[in-house]
């Protein structure tokens, strides 16, 4: 009976321990990363100076009495160059017999140059750091299974070259953000995931269950409410950079627990964040690629500030044919939904339950509007109904200072005025409740805070917050084009057994 890789390795690890090699020794001799070697070879070369790089062995070949590996650390890849006369016999065969594609082991010997020219270390000595039981995906093959890279991510990272890059960029996205913020004298803070009320977005959440206080608590759907609370308490700028969970569903562009950045800043309105957001991109975008220009598949995007602006009821007349403006107000709701149904969009999600000519405006955006704003885009006035943690414009109640900026026809980001009159927050709370009893879902309300509204009425001064995805920052970053590319380890549907 033929035995399974996985036997064979074992076998392999007993006798290496019934030889009194330990096959998991708990610290390397590394001298050089594999970077810093390739960086300094020719002097290396030169000097013949002694050398020790450690990774994991990705590739192995050749015959008789010379072998040619490479190996791989966080740095890079070097080959290394093993030679039975230069090795020894007995550490030859022990090389040969018992070192498998995938271990790690530590390497010592001299820079040396092959005769194709290749930069290599001259092995006169290894250890053995870690024994592997499994084998890794064929590395010229990759690992192209969506399913696996995503459940077995340490996999994709080391099959596929591209992830690892991805990742890395993720992290100086990140990096550069707290860079610019930190510069502009915000500071970073932190505020609670579990929450007694869920609020600040419209979302359904998670609830879990606290056993000695005997409460329910909620993972936060947002960090609006307490970086409020921090305003009114004399902060002026904030910032995090926050896990948002949300118990929705799962989609190329949705992922239950994601990452968002937020701020809030005292004496500003909603143009404040308008020209920060473009910069942030911008600035961020210049650092990675030396250009502000994006290519993403066939695109070219240009996310130089300032973005285009235009308003959410001049989108919705442009790009699907109906007008707001020409209602005089909700008592022509009606009317209003016959003239969408005759352009067909009665069969939008979301149209028989619009109860005010601002729901219906947003319900045709949404399908009509949304996937045509492919190049940076901000959306502003949005409807006061969706929106009741936001400012009404001095010149038109109907609406409210909030945008949301647009990407390759995705939301990007919530961002307005904030309300900071407690008695018309207690209001629109209560405008909340009410859309509940209406049978809206659970999802497109707002939960009252009397905390938060407690705060308020303590006073906050003008502010303006805002809100970036960051996962689908890094998704127009790096030529991604689903949300499982950018999170290391996204959700996944429980696999069968």
């Amino acid at each position: 009976m033929n035995k399974t890789e996985y036997e064979v390795r074992v076998e392999k690890l007993q006798a290496l321990r019934e030889k009194g090699i330990d096959p998991y020794p708990s610290q390397s001799q590394r001298s050089h990363q594999v970077s810093d070697f390739l960086s300094a070879f020719d002097a290396l070369e030169k000097s013949a100076e002694a050398v020790t790089v450690a990774g994991r062995v990705m590739v192995m070949r050749g015959q008789g009495g010379v072998s040619f590996s490479t190996v791989r650390d966080g740095s890079g890849e070097v080959q290394l160059f093993v030679k039975k006369d230069q090795l020894g016999e007995e550490k030859f065969e022990l090389w040969k017999e018992f070192i498998d594609r995938g271990d790690f082991i530590q390497a010592t010997g001299t820079a040396f140059t092959t005769k194709r020219g290749e930069k290599s270390v001259l092995v006169t000595e290894f250890t053995l750091l870690t024994k592997t039981l499994l084998p890794l995906p064929e590395k010229w093959h990759g690992l192209q299974d969506v399913e696996t890279r995503y459940r077995k991510r340490y996999l994709d990272l080391i099959a596929n070259d591209e992830v690892m890059t991805r990742f890395k960029m993720r992290s100086e996205i990140l990096r550069l953000i707290r860079e610019m913020y930190h510069a502009e004298g915000f500071i970073e803070v932190e505020t609670p995931m579990l929450q007694p009320i869920y609020g600040g977005g419209a979302a359904r959440p998670f609830v879990t269950h606290h056993n000695t206080l005997d409460v329910d608590l909620y993972l936060r759907i947002s960090t609006e409410l307490y970086l409020k609370r921090l305003i009114a308490g004399g902060m002026e700028k904030v910032f995090e950079v926050n896990r948002i969970f949300r118990n929705e569903g799962v989609s190329y562009k949705h992922n239950p627990e994601f990452t968002m950045l937020e701020n809030m800043v005292a004496y500003e309105d909603y143009t404040y964040n308008m020209d920060l957001i473009a910069r942030t991109y911008e600035y961020c975008a210049q650092k990675i690629f030396g250009t502000t220009v994006i290519k993403h598949g066939d695109l070219e995007l240009d996310v130089k500030a300032p973005w285009k602006q235009i308003t959410m009821v001049d989108a919705v007349k442009d790009v699907a044919g109906w007008d707001y403006m020409a209602y005089s107000g909700n008592e022509e709701l009606d009317k209003a939904k016959t003239d969408a149904a005759n352009l067909g969009y009665d069969t939008f999600p979301g149209f028989d339950t619009a109860h005010s000519l601002g729901e219906l405006l947003v319900v045709i955006f949404e399908e009509k509007v949304e996937e045509t704003l492919i190049q940076p885009t901000m959306i502003y006035r949005y409807p006061v109904e969706i929106s009741p943690l936001a400012k009404r414009c001095p010149d038109d109640p109907r609406f409210v200072e909030r945008f949301e900026q647009y990407v390759l026809g995705q939301e990007h980001g919530n961002n307005y005025s904030e309300l900071n009159d407690p008695i018309e927050l207690k209001a629109r709370f209560e405008d909340e409740l009410q859309k509940e009893k209406r049978g809206k879902e659970v999802d497109e309300i707002h939960k009252t805070d009397e905390d938060f509204l407690e705060a308020m009425a303590h006073g906050m001064p003008p502010t303006t917050g805002n809100g970036i995805g960051i996962d689908r920052m890094v998704m127009l970053f790096t030529n991604a084009n689903s949300i499982k590319e950018v999170i290391l380890f996204p959700t996944m549907r429980p696999k069968e057994d």
